[in-house]
C-alpha cells in the first residue's frame, strides 16, 4: 500500500489544492521548489544544524517506569515537550522559514489554537528578523494567555478572530484572507498536515524527524527499531504524522491516533472529526470534516484548544481508510484524568492535546511484552488554568 502523496497532491482520493485564484501562483512556486529546496545540501545543513544548538534535538526518548508499573507494559515517551518552545511545533515553523526566506518573502503569517504553533512562527520569526502575524480565535485567547503574551513578547501581531466559535477554524479562514489579499510578500507558516498541497506533506516531511530519531533511539534502549504501538493525538494531526511518518510501512507497528471527544461523541459538543465526520472540502484540501447535511462545516469543541478542529490531515484520512492507523477518541475528562496521573506518577506535566493519547492507554489491553510509544507533543504550563479548576473540583470534599 502506497501512504505518500502523489505528484498531483493527493492520498488516494484525499488532498488536492483547492484554492482561490489568487493563491495559485504561490502555491505553484511552493509546490515546483519545496522538494528541491529541502533536499538540497545547503538546506540540509542549515536546518540540522539549527534542530541540534537552536531546537536541542534529538529530544529525549523516557522509560515511564512508574506509568509502564500501572498499566502492566513497557510505555516510553518522546519528549517533543522538551524542545525549544515547548512542543512539536519549532521542527516545522523552522524548515518554513528557512524555506520561506529562499523563496524571497517577507512576511510571515500563521494561524494557532493552542498558542503552541503561534510560539514557533513567532519565535523563528524573531530569529530571522522577519515581520509575524498569528490569527488566534478570541475563545483561544483567553483559554491560552501565557502563549499570547509569549507571542507577543517575541514581536508577534496577535490578531483576534472573533467569527464562529472564535478557534482554530475560524483563525485558519482569517491567514487564509490575509494571504489572499498579501500574495506577493507574504508566506503562510501551516502549523498542521492540512491545507492545500504541498501543505500537508511539507509539514509531515518536517515533522518526521521525530520517528526517524525514535527508531536510533529504540534501537539503542531496547535492540528493536520498532515498538509494538505508538500513541498520538490527532486534531489536524501534524505530531501524529511525525511519529508515524517512518513506520508507515512497518505492518507490525501499531499506529494509533487518538482524537479529541469533547463532551462525548453522542453530544454536540466534540471535535472527533474521523467518528463523526465525512469527506468533504476545507482549507483548500479534500478530507473527512465535521458537517451537517447540507454540507456546512458544524462548531467542533474540545477543552484542548490544538485538538479543536474540525478537520484533519488528508493523509490522516487515507490512513484511516487504509486501515493502516486506528483512530480512537478521549474525552476532555479522560484526558485531564490522564494528564493527572501522568503528573503524579513520572513528575511531567503534559499540554492538554498529548493527555488524549495517554489517555488511551486504558483503551488497549496491552501485553506486558510490549513495547509502546507515546508522542508526548508538548508541555502543560499553557494548560495550567484547565488543570487547576480540574483538581479543585476533583478534590472537593463529598458534600
Amino acid at each position: 500500500m502506497n501512504y505518500e502523496v502523489s505528484e498531483k497532491g493527493f492520498y488516494g482520493p484525499y488532498g488536492g489544492a483547492y484554492i482561490p485564484e489568487m493563491l495559485v501562483p504561490n502555491i505553484t512556486q511552493l509546490r515546483q521548489s519545496y522538494r528541491k529546496i529541502l533536499e538540497s545540501e545547503e538546506f540540509q545543513r542549515e536546518l540540522q544544524q539549527l534542530l541540534r544548538d537552536f531546537v536541542g534535538r534529538p529530544t529525549p526518548l523516557y522509560y515511564a517506569s512508574r506509568l509502564s508499573e500501572r498499566y502492566g507494559t513497557r510505555i516510553y515517551l518522546k519528549r517533543e515537550d522538551l524542545a525549544h518552545t515547548g512542543s512539536h511545533k519549532l521542527n516545522n515553523a523552522l524548515g518554513q522559514i528557512l524555506l520561506a526566506k529562499r523563496l524571497g518573502k517577507t512576511r510571515i503569517i500563521a494561524e494557532t489554537g493552542a498558542g503552541q504553533h503561534g510560539v514557533a512562527a513567532a519565535t523563528v520569526c524573531a530569529r530571522e528578523g522577519m515581520e509575524c502575524v498569528v490569527y488566534m480565535g478570541e475563545t483561544d485567547i483567553a483559554r491560552q494567555a501565557p502563549n499570547v503574551a509569549r507571542m507577543k513578547m517575541l514581536g508577534a501581531k496577535v490578531v483576534p478572530v472573533t467569527s464562529g466559535n472564535k478557534t482554530l477554524k475560524d483563525a485558519t479562514n482569517e491567514a487564509i484572507r490575509d494571504w489572499i489579499n498579501h500574495p506577493e510578500d507574504t508566506y503562510y507558516i501551516i502549523g498542521s498536515v492540512v491545507g492545500p498541497h504541498p501543505y500537508p506533506d511539507l509539514v509531515a516531511r518536517l515533522q518526521s524527524v521525530i520517528s526517524l530519531e525514535l527508531r536510533e533511539q529504540l534501537r539503542k534502549k531496547t535492540g528493536n527499531t520498532d515498538p509494538d504501538y505508538i500513541l498520538a493525538c490527532v486534531g489536524g494531526g501534524s505530531n501524529a504524522a511525525g511519529i508515524f511518518y517512518h513506520y508507515l510501512g512497518h505492518q507490525a507497528v501499531h499506529l494509533i491516533a487518538i482524537e479529541a471527544a469533547g463532551k462525548g461523541l453522542d453530544t454536540n459538543e466534540t471535535a472527533a472529526t474521523i467518528k463523526k465526520g465525512r469527506p468533504g472540502i476545507i482549507h483548500g484540501s479534500k478530507t473527512y470534516l465535521m458537517q451537517n447535511e447540507d454540507g456546512q462545516i458544524t462548531e467542533p469543541y474540545s477543552i484542548s484548544a490544538g485538538l479543536d478542529y474540525p478537520g484533519i490531515g488528508p493523509m490522516h484520512s487515507w490512513l484511516y481508510e487504509t486501515g493502516r492507523v486506528q483512530f480512537l477518541s478521549a474525552t476532555d475528562t479522560e484526558a485531564l484524568k490522564s494528564a493527572l496521573e501522568l503528573t503524579r506518577l513520572e513528575g511531567i506535566i503534559p499540554a492538554l492535546e498529548s493527555a488524549h493519547a495517554l489517555a488511551a492507554l486504558s483503551m488497549i489491553p496491552f501485553k506486558s511484552s510490549h513495547t509502546v510509544v507515546i508522542n508526548l507533543s508538548g508541555r502543560g504550563d499553557k494548560d495550567l488554568a484547565a488543570y487547576t479548576d480540574y483538581i479543585t473540583e476533583t478534590e472537593k470534599p463529598n458534600q
